[in-house]
């Protein structure tokens, strides 16, 4: 039985008579992977922003942390996050938005590293698996199956 081992650029198919397989498996399961993390978007990160207002999340999260001016930066934010759970989902306008979102988790991995790194203790570990998702998910862009290839107009 063989193993996965890299040979040049290519790994060494288990199965070599399902490579076709392979390769839809991973165009899938990358389609998987960006509409999950735009969906998970949906909370905390805007139900929560949704549910305390603008006003609150500037006084409180904005504010708290030296982003001023706070509550166009909370309209900003709130806009680019549900912007981001639709396109990052369908796959439209991909790296623009991931990008958008890359800088705004940047932003969240400063603010929660003064807490140190377990999830735990509000820590910056989540939110750097988030910022590694979207920088894979900036890099790659809307994949095989996104309203960016439909379109023609992957950027």
């Amino acid at each position: 039985m063989s193993t996965m081992v890299h040979s040049g650029d290519t790994p060494k198919l288990v199965i070599p008579a399902l490579e076709g397989l392979y390769a839809w498996a991973g165009e899938v399961g990358y389609l998987l992977l960006r509409m999950t993390a735009g969906l998970m978007l949906i909370y905390p990160h805007v139900m929560m922003k949704l549910s305390m207002g603008p006003e609150a999340v500037a006084a409180k999260v904005m504010a708290a942390h030296g982003i001023e001016p706070a509550l166009p930066a909370a309209y900003l934010i709130i806009a680019l996050e549900i912007l981001g759970v639709v396109c990052l989902t369908l796959g439209l306008f991909t790296r623009p938005v991931a990008l958008l979102l890359v800088v705004e988790f940047l932003v969240i991995v400063k603010v929660h590293a003064a807490n140190g790194w377990a999830a735990n203790a509000g820590g910056a570990e989540f939110p750097f698996l988030w910022l590694m998702v979207l920088v894979l998910i900036m890099l790659r862009g809307g994949g095989r199956y996104s309203l960016d290839r439909l379109l023609g107009r992957e950027i």
